[in-house]
């Protein structure tokens, strides 16, 4: 039976690597949160090593002693699944396949990042093309290009969807009539299932609870909505459409409220409903001006959220990137910070309830988490300006700029 009260007793998702991994989007359990301790430095931290890379957007992800990074190389019509060594930063291999030539604003590399489970590498593409390659080699095993299977619209900045692998399938948001979201299967790439008319978003998405009442929340160019990652079938689902197509961030989950966020139409909170068996909402809040762009939140505790917030562009006012402290349990604000970025910051949770922000401009910042103000502990200079996430295993954090994929030691 799918009781939700297994859901809220079992949010953990189940571990695709070793705890000290970073295997995928937004880490071990796809939330931002990581089990390592960061102390604060006095010092600036040190780089251990540089590599040049390729273009993209998309973060480092790390596994069993290597960082596995999605990018394009440099003036060709190709996609790279390049993979270091995490240590030394040595290349170990470059995973190479064409696709077809575009001209696409804000830069022509992966918006996605890999996801490493069972020894294999899953991407999807910024043209739709969903690969799963080896984790030991550069073979390719399967390949779908999902923009010619399923004929859906181009989104405007390219796909940006990070793969989720969940049991035997991989479910990424294919956008297409009648083939909105799609699961594969994880070995032979055959289609397993198809769902809904869903438009694609820039959105990754997570997964919550276990057994039968495991959830895949996706938030689509329609909205939040959640599946079920075996068969397909639709749970539940809030409308949530972004004006100007653009929603980008990954719903969270904090206690029992679902929160998700969009640049134009703000963000709302929904409530799991304990008592209701398939899976259900109620509506909790709604706050039209906060305003998320690519930064996905990150939850502390049962009731805090910090997010990272933009200018709505149709508001015409300057673009800027501010954190915010947030009820989750009323989406009412505690206090912000300004001038974080342009268009984005993103943050990481550390094992001891700290927090990471790499700043746009590539600054990490560590602060101490409170309800009552910001607290600065330490402040490093560590790559050019970004827009990808950080990946923080084994003591060491990693980060790509627009040349540069950057490995830093953290305090101890």
């Amino acid at each position: 039976m799918r009781m939700l009260f297994v859901l809220i007793a079992g949010l953990i998702m189940t571990p695709i690597s070793s705890a000290a991994d970073w295997p995928q989007w937004l880490g071990p359990k796809r939330d931002s949160n990581s089990p390592e301790t960061v102390k604060p430095w006095k010092e600036p931290l040190k780089i251990l090593w540089r590599q040049p890379v390729g273009e993209g957007h998309g973060a480092p992800v790390i596994a069993n002693g290597k960082v596995f990074l999605h990018m394009r190389p440099n003036g060709k019509n190709e996609e790279a699944i390049a993979v270091f060594d995490a240590i030394t930063g040595q290349s170990q291999w470059t995973t190479t396949y064409p696709r077809k030539a575009t001209a696409i604003p804000f830069g022509n590399g992966p918006r996605g990042c890999p996801t490493v489970v069972g020894g294999k590498v899953y991407t999807f593409g910024i043209t739709g093309i969903l690969t799963c390659s080896d984790a030991k080699s550069d073979k390719i095993h399967w390949q779908i290009d999902t923009a010619k299977e399923y004929k859906g619209p181009s989104l405007y900045f390219g796909v940006s969807c990070s793969p989720i692998v969940e049991g035997d399938h991989v479910l990424v948001n294919v956008g297409a009539k009648g083939a909105g979201i799609v699961a594969f299967n994880k070995k032979s790439g055959k289609e397993v299932w198809k769902k809904l008319d869903d438009g694609a978003s820039y959105s990754s998405p997570t997964a919550i609870g276990s057994g039968d009442a495991r959830q895949v929340l996706f938030l689509t160019a329609k909205g939040l909505l959640s599946i079920s990652p075996e068969d397909g079938t639709i749970f539940w689902q809030r409308k949530l459409v972004d004006l100007i197509s653009e929603s980008s961030t990954t719903p969270v989950l904090i206690d029992d409220v679902v929160f998700a966020s969009s640049i134009t139409t703000g963000s709302i909170g929904v409530k799991l409903d304990s008592k209701s068996n398939p899976p259900s909402i109620k509506e909790l809040w709604a706050k039209p001006a906060l305003t998320c762009y690519f930064a996905t939140p990150v939850a502390h505790g049962k009731d805090t959220m910090y997010v990272v917030t933009g200018n709505n562009p149709l508001s015409f006012k300057k673009s800027a990137a501010v954190l915010r402290c947030i009820d989750a349990t009323t989406g009412d604000e505690l206090w912000k910070r300004d001038n974080v970025g342009t268009y984005h910051a993103s943050l990481l949770r550390t094992g001891d309830g700290k927090f990471l922000m790499v700043e746009e401009p590539g600054n990490l910042v560590l602060f101490e988490p409170s309800r009552t103000g910001y607290t600065e502990l330490s402040r490093s200079k560590i790559c050019g300006s970004t827009w990808a996430h950080p990946a923080l295993a084994n003591g060491r954090l990693y980060i790509r700029d627009a040349k540069e994929l950057v490995c830093v030691e953290m305090a101890k």
